[in-house]
């Protein structure tokens, strides 16, 4: 496959509601689009970097520029480029997963529509439709929570997840287990607490929840291991997973209990299919994470959800969970699923009207013939 260039293109899609972590609250999510354009078919990718570093270092701006400086330039020296070439190509550039993530997988996408292969059916999806939880950020109050989370379970959603930080833990899943009995619940801490919290966090085990997600800083593999000895709530590892070793580490320090795979994050969807062949060799669950995605990276992440270790609802939800107006033709939750594309690649487009309206910048960067 031979690539003629990549086009970068930045968008701004206003979120339905603002969503606050731990780490800061968006309300608009400021993506990253790439689009791969070959003598054959063209492909797209997204970044899940945000508009500043704070999930991790990465940020969209900051992607855009290796991108086009060091990334794509990088593919010209490729000869009968595929997806498996991509990762290679860009291992003398350290870090930058979730940049190499979006151009791989965009390069994925386009030989498979030039082949007329679903994304699904490559990766090895068993399923049709993947079960869909929903992310539930912090909110001014208790009873705003309760009614968030009210809303949700009446759309069908199959797993609540809260996000939580230390004044915001205890009391909030207590009212909200004691609201809705027993609902699959989990939290999310994204690196929120230090290794002197663990008898804090021990609070939280009389209410079963599914998993404690990411307590502790992303490099604490260690603390990590021992916050699961002293605590029965299962611990799931989100930051701290940016590759198929370090799923293996972490499993062997017994460091976790469930993963929660972001092909961002790791590096694209290679590597998330391998994260998840290590998990299921160890029998230990995974689940799909989100970024806020648009229906490029959704169509993407229910792809993923269908392979046969995922086998807990993931952060997949619906394109009305985040926007009004998607970029593609919507996901629509149907009794708590989404269907997994059967189309060559993604198995969707974007709405070109609908994508010019939300774009703000765009840069082509040409890749001459190897």
């Amino acid at each position: 496959m031979n690539v003629t260039g990549v086009e970068l293109r930045t968008i701004e899609m206003p979120l339905v509601s603002s969503f606050r972590t731990s780490f800061g609250t968006e309300t608009v999510r400021e993506a990253l689009l790439v689009r791969v354009v070959t003598d054959e078919a063209e492909g797209w990718g997204e970044c899940g970097a945000g508009t500043v570093p704070g999930y991790s270092s990465e940020y969209t701006h900051a992607a855009a520029d290796v991108l086009s400086r060091f990334l794509v330039p990088a593919l010209a020296g490729v000869p009968d480029l595929d997806a498996h070439r991509v990762a290679p190509a860009l291992a003398p550039f350290k870090g930058h997963r979730m940049a190499k993530a979006a151009l791989e997988t965009a390069v994925l996408d386009a030989d498979l529509r030039a082949r007329g292969v679903a994304l699904g059916h490559a990766l090895g999806a068993v399923r049709d439709t993947v079960p869909c939880g929903v992310s539930v950020g912090i909110t001014e109050s208790v009873p705003a929570l309760l009614d968030v989370v009210a809303g949700y379970l009446e759309a069908g959603y199959l797993r609540i997840k809260l996000k939580i930080e230390p004044g915001w833990d205890i009391e909030p899943v207590r009212a909200v287990r004691e609201r809705f009995g027993g609902i699959m619940l989990q939290v999310d801490a994204n690196t929120a607490y230090g290794r002197g919290d663990a008898r804090h966090l021990a609070r939280l085990d009389p209410f079963d929840l599914l998993m404690l997600e990411q307590p502790l800083a992303e490099d604490d593999l260690l603390g990590h291991a021992e916050l699961a000895r002293r605590i029965t709530t299962p611990i799931c590892l989100d930051e701290s997973i940016v590759s198929a070793r370090a799923a293996a580490d972490a499993l062997a320090l017994g460091a976790c209990q469930v993963v929660n795979i972001k092909p961002g994050r790791v590096g694209g969807y290679l590597e998330a299919r391998r994260i998840h062949d290590v998990c299921a060799g160890h029998g230990v669950p995974v689940w799909c994470g989100g970024m806020l995605e648009t229906g490029l990276g959704r169509a993407a992440n229910v792809a993923l959800a269908a392979l046969p270790g995922f086998v807990l609802p993931g952060d997949t939800s619906a394109s009305d969970r985040y926007y009004r107006t998607d970029v593609t033709a919507p996901f629509d939750l149907v009794d708590g699923h989404l269907a997994v594309p059967t189309g060559p690649g993604l198995g969707v487009t974007p709405i070109p009207e609908v994508l010019d309206a939300v774009t703000t910048t765009t840069t082509w960067v040409p890749v001459p013939a190897a």
